[in-house]
């Protein structure tokens, strides 16, 4: 079962801690994605067989937290996300999968001193802006702007509903228009044959992200979801090494 906490905002939200040694990994799931995907347990398994703390969740108006997703946007989410690290003492590394790996960037550019390192899984920073609104038809954003929602078709179930609001909130929240620091270990994982994430993108934000400890791996053929067995097995290998450069960091 779940826990429950309540953000600073008054908002519900579903959250599973799993106690072990620092820095512990906190997992940011993807857009209309949830806790219980195949990487978020997979990561559980993978920490809790090496005794690390770990943190999944939902943000509100995914998965088991309250709240509508036509609601949300991303500055909401993420400050979902910054009131569950508050859940965590001490350092804690980010793993972030397509839109998480845009809110951990978030994070970490608000100089949140918790976090000591990054893993991103197919990260979609800009998404809202960069993707949706550019690839908009004229009478598509006259009808956003006008209604105030539109229903965009998916491959992975049931239309989305994109509010003007998560357009707007979006193009606040870029994280490609100015300068991005990241002091700490960041590895970006990225597939080939991603259909919702090119992998210019990835390229893009290799070039734009400064900082000492930065890779990016592209993987072959792999598509957005990265979740074959093999890409897994990567995620685990990439986050055992920013585990062990960040206590190195962390003890030096």
């Amino acid at each position: 079962m779940a826990d429950f906490i309540i953000t600073p905002t008054g908002r519900r939200i579903a959250c599973q801690t799993t106690d072990g040694s620092g820095p512990a990994v906190v997992f940011l799931p993807g857009f209309r994605s949830d806790m219980n995907g195949t990487k978020a347990l997979w990561l559980e398994d993978w920490t809790r067989s090496r005794r690390h703390a770990f943190v999944r969740f939902d943000y509100s108006g995914h998965g088991q937290s309250d709240g509508r997703f036509e609601d949300g946007c991303i500055s909401d989410w993420a400050a979902d996300a910054a009131a569950v690290i508050q859940l965590v003492n001490g350092p804690v590394i980010l793993v972030g999968s397509s839109m998480g790996g845009w809110i951990s960037l978030l994070l970490a550019r608000e100089g949140n001193l918790a976090v000591a390192g990054l893993v991103t899984i197919a990260a979609a920073p800009d998404f809202t802006e960069d993707s949706m609104w550019a690839g908009f038809d004229t009478a598509t954003r006259r009808r956003l702007v006008r209604d105030g929602l539109v229903h965009l078709p998916s491959e992975y179930g049931e239309p989305y509903a994109i509010t003007r609001r998560l357009i707007e909130d979006g193009r606040a929240s870029c994280v490609l228009r100015d300068p991005l620091h990241m002091p700490f270990p960041v590895r970006f994982l990225q597939g080939t044959a991603d259909k919702d994430v090119p992998m210019e993108v990835a390229l893009r934000l290799l070039g734009h992200v400064t900082g000492p400890d930065i890779r990016l791996t592209m993987v072959k053929d792999a598509d957005h979801r990265f979740s074959t067995p093999d890409c897994v097995d990567l995620i685990g290998q990439v986050l055992g090494d920013v585990i062990e450069r960040t206590r190195h960091r962390h003890t030096a």
